[in-house]
């Protein structure tokens, strides 16, 4: 699960809206001033993330907009100078880590509220050029330090932090990047107070990051490096078009549409990162409650087919409109179907490997033959194929799942 959370949820108009409404710091300064997530239960994010089969959670502690969850000694842009008054991070992080996910900070390179931030492309005065002309007395490193001063606050006050998501360079003409971050510092710092942290490639520096992160769309195979290695991955993705609480935004995805994202995830070796975006009174809309309920629901029946999973051995392709999983130690060959075809579907290369099938959900027998068993003279697939013979409704499961028993 991932969590955007911070002033802009009382816009409720994206995490955006200072930058694309140009608003200067007084005009934003209302939403500092109102700021009180009074039915805030950290308990029920966390039992709603477990239900849903989440395993770990990442929490933006400070977005672009500058404003931090916790109360840190550098800054007065904090929410316990809000009327709310309190940490926000302490009590979630304990919530979570009861329910037995794992821990992780998001933390913003971009911040359009510090002082020393330069103003740059992304910045909600770009366009204002008379607030550029004071930019010459900003100080990019003064700024990269307190970063530094923040994360270690967050690295030494929160116990084991799982992995840090900084968000994000972008180098060049009117941009930022190692440079100006001061990255090689910074990861130096994460690296020494969290050694078994998992960082990600968000910092302009090549090489360096554990995971990669593909935002808002789904790779076409497990990303590679520089050399052509596959790398571990995790797709971040959003129930709707925003990351934060946006009240009339209605791009929602349906749970089957999200477990096609997860499935697609996990045939390639990568892992899930779902978006929740919280209303400024400190709950998940019901239309995310609902979608992690059957998101949970379908994982109550079908987990085996995701956890312990990944890419299936090269060469075993799954048919149009399917996805494998794999799991390596039960030898067990997953089939999704995304959409459901007419009573057959033929399995290439997986003659003379399958010992047993079976709808996963309700371990219903799946009958199957090899080419020279079939005598209905409906298709001849190919001789090394196995052809499954299915139900002809589509059971009724957002996404039907075959486990396949591999023998040796």
């Amino acid at each position: 699960m991932f969590i955007h959370w911070g002033l802009y949820s009382l816009a409720a108009r994206h995490e955006w809206v200072k930058n694309r409404e140009c608003l200067t710091d007084e005009e934003y300064k209302k939403y500092f001033d109102h700021f009180c997530p009074d039915l805030y239960d950290p308990k029920d994010w966390a039992r709603r993330a477990k239900e849903a089969g989440m395993k770990y959670v990442v929490i933006t502690s400070k977005h672009h907009e500058g404003f931090c969850l916790w109360d840190s000694l550098f800054t007065e842009y904090k929410v316990t100078n809000t009327p709310w008054g309190t940490d926000l991070l302490k009590p979630f992080v304990n919530a979570f880590r009861d329910e037995g996910l794992r821990v992780g900070f998001y933390y913003s390179l971009l911040d359009w509220h510090h002082p020393e931030y330069p103003v740059d492309s992304r910045h909600p005065q770009r366009d204002n050029h008379e607030f550029r002309k004071n930019d010459e007395q900003r100080d990019v490193l003064k700024y990269a330090a307190y970063m530094r001063n923040q994360v270690e606050e967050l690295f030494t006050q929160y116990g084991e932090i799982s992995s840090i998501w900084f968000d994000f360079s972008f180098p060049g003409k009117d941009g930022k990047g190692r440079d100006d971050w001061e990255s090689q510092k910074l990861l130096d710092l994460v690296r020494e107070l969290q050694p078994d942290i998992l960082v990600n490639n968000r910092l302009d520096l090549p090489g360096t990051s554990d995971f990669e992160t593909p935002e808002q769309f789904q790779p076409h195979e497990q990303p590679k490096d520089e050399n052509g290695n596959p790398v571990a991955w995790e797709g971040c993705q959003t129930f709707s078009g925003s990351w934060g609480y946006h009240r009339d935004e209605n791009t929602w995805k349906s749970v089957e549409q999200l477990l096609g994202m997860l499935i697609d995830g996990v045939s390639k070796n990568g892992n899930l990162l779902l978006n929740v975006g919280p209303t400024a009174r400190g709950t998940f809309d019901q239309r995310v409650c609902d979608r992690l309920e059957g998101i949970g629901q379908w994982m109550i029946k079908n987990e085996r087919s995701i956890y312990g999973c990944g890419a299936a051995p090269v060469g075993w392709l799954p048919p149009n409109e399917c996805r494998y999983t794999w799991n390596s130690k039960t030898k067990r060959l997953y089939l999704h179907f995304l959409a459901w075809p007419f009573k057959y579907v033929s399995l290439s290369g997986l003659k003379d490997k399958v010992i047993y099938a079976q709808i996963l959900h309700d371990a219903s027998e799946v009958c199957f033959y090899k080419t020279e068993e079939n005598g209905n003279g409906n298709f001849i697939p190919s001789p090394d194929d196995l052809v499954l013979e299915l139900p002809i409704l589509k059971p009724d499961i957002s996404i039907p799942v075959i486990e396949l028993f591999i023998g040796n």
